[in-house]
């Protein structure tokens, strides 16, 4: 199977990242991904981009060398509960995806699932970012039964193992199981911060098959399927995307 879809990426505008947005176009048209996310690090960590770069993705053209672009942030779930970017930007984006970063202290599993739960049933939240990282345990069974109930997305992280959050691949197998028994929508991202890295779902794919996971959970699979999902949870249409990947009949 062929994923053609990559839902988690970072630019250099977050400052750890190494490719320009161009540079991510440039390398997905050569190499036939039709869809990715931009999605850089929200606001509350140290080299994040500014509230204003979220609110200025509006000037992204929809679709550059037959590459469509979804404008997206990678938001900071907070020691409250909450995300580090404000309604009034989120609402704008096409994606959102949260999870934990350096911006909250690990404290025990049961405070970490009730921040994560806390944004899940806020109805901000698209995806959940790399779950099975051991910096921040969570109970995983009572996380993906809130996500099932939310239809919130599940992250199977390519980069978690490899180049951030080692140690993660049984915690990772063991969420993939327990998402195939439940239901959970899966979303694969890369987590690249350099364009070569764009679409490369290797350690992922990995999980999937040891945890005998389908690929029929998986939203990478169809750009047409991201749509689906993203209008399901109460985004707004875009229309480029549809007319290119789902034409609508009058």
């Amino acid at each position: 199977m062929r994923f053609l879809v990559d839902l988690h990426t970072h630019t250099v505008a977050s400052t750890h990242a190494y490719s320009t947005l161009g540079e991510y176009i440039a390398y997905a048209h050569e190499t036939g991904l039709q869809m990715f996310a931009t999605t850089d690090h929200g606001p509350s960590l140290t080299d994040a981009p500014h509230k204003w770069h979220f609110e200025n993705l509006k000037v992204v053209p929809r679709v550059v060398e037959d590459v469509a672009i979804l404008r997206g942030v990678e938001a900071n779930i907070t020691a409250a509960g909450g995300l580090d970017l404000e309604d009034r930007i989120l609402d704008r984006l096409d994606i959102v995806l949260a999870g934990f970063h350096e911006n909250v202290t690990p404290t025990d599993k049961v405070t970490h699932t009730e921040l994560v739960l806390s944004v899940i049933k806020s109805g901000k939240v698209d995806i959940l970012v790399h779950p099975g990282s051991p910096n921040y345990p969570i109970d995983t069974g009572a996380v993906l039964e809130c996500a099932k109930e939310h239809n919130v997305a599940i992250e199977l992280n390519a980069s978690s193992g490899v180049h951030s959050r080692l140690g993660s691949h049984a915690n990772c197998v063991e969420i993939a199981r327990l998402a195939r028994k439940i239901g959970n929508v899966i979303a694969l991202g890369s987590d690249s911060h350099i364009a070569y890295y764009l679409g490369q779902f290797d350690e992922a794919i990995k999980v999937l098959e040891e945890a005998e996971l389908g690929y029929s959970h998986v939203l990478n699979t169809s750009p047409a399927r991201v749509l689906d999902f993203l209008e399901a949870r109460g985004h707004a249409q875009i229309r480029e995307l549809r007319d290119l990947f789902l034409p609508i009949s009058y």
